[in-house]
């Protein structure tokens, strides 16, 4: 498979690194982008071809992917506009570009799909949301599937509408995670735990309920009724949580993220 990158910034590197630990010589990669310094960087990481121009990357290409700020993408559109064909896929992973905004710069016959990543891609354990125009093959899904697995999960998303929710679970997710480890370093300082030991605290329990989380059979929810014992300190932890309002106050964040998405989306049309 050939693939050609648009864009070589922090989540195409993730993905090409691991395109190539997955499948070596089986897939070959082109990168396009303007800024020399990043396509030496890339040429002699991953021995893969680097150009400036984002024409000559995609001549060729099975699957063509938009990894660029959302603000480029007019201009790269009008790059690839008649120089690509209907059989070639685009994969977008610019956040908030829709399918229809990339259709109108592109034929109208282009197979595209649109994905959100989110963060852990760069240590490849990331999740991404995708979503294919109606032009979409199943070929093309897998195409799409094969690149974005090297940098995590993927789940398949049926209403474009839907990627929003995408984004404010799993795209803005890792944030919320972080904070939630912040404030628990917080916390132990203010119950007298020295600074530095109760980061540490804070950071691998987060990091080691991620991992036991994953890989676990049970959800979530089985996993917390099992650490709780009745009338235990984690009991007293939870009650305060709902009291607090924790379950409507995520949700709360959840919606302001999605609203957010949608506005930026439309402010992108």
């Amino acid at each position: 498979m050939q693939i050609a990158f648009i864009g070589g910034g922090n989540m195409a590197t993730a993905m090409i690194s691991g395109l190539k630990e997955r499948h070596g010589t089986r897939v070959q990669i082109h990168v396009a982008d303007p800024n020399e310094d990043a396509r030496k960087r890339l040429q002699s990481s991953f021995d893969i071809t680097v150009s400036a121009s984002t024409a000559e990357a995609a001549a060729g290409a099975d699957v063509i992917v938009l990894a660029i700020k959302p603000q480029v993408m007019p201009m790269v559109l009008a790059d690839l506009s008649g120089a690509i064909e209907p059989g070639q896929l685009v994969l977008s992973i610019a956040a908030g570009i829709t399918i229809g905004q990339i259709t109108a710069g592109l034929d109208s016959q282009q197979a595209i799909v649109r994905s959100m990543p989110n963060t852990p891609a760069l240590i490849g354990a990331g999740i991404s949301g995708m979503c294919a125009s109606a032009t979409c093959r199943p070929h093309h899904l897998e195409q799409a599937e094969r690149v974005l697995q090297a940098a995590g999960k993927v789940v398949r998303i049926d209403d474009e509408n839907l990627m929003d929710a995408v984004t404010a679970i799993s795209g803005s997710g890792p944030a919320y995670f972080f904070l939630l480890a912040e404030c628990l370093a917080q916390a132990g300082t203010k119950l007298g735990l020295p600074e530095d030991i109760a980061r540490q605290l804070a950071e691998q329990t987060c990091s080691g309920a991620g991992a036991m989380l994953e890989q676990a059979e049970e959800d979530a929810a089985e996993l917390r009724r099992r650490v709780t014992s009745p009338g235990g300190t984690t009991q007293a932890a939870l009650e305060a949580f709902e009291r607090g309002g924790f379950a409507a106050l995520v949700l709360a964040a959840a919606e302001a993220a999605e609203r957010r998405g949608k506005e930026l989306a439309g402010d992108k049309a």
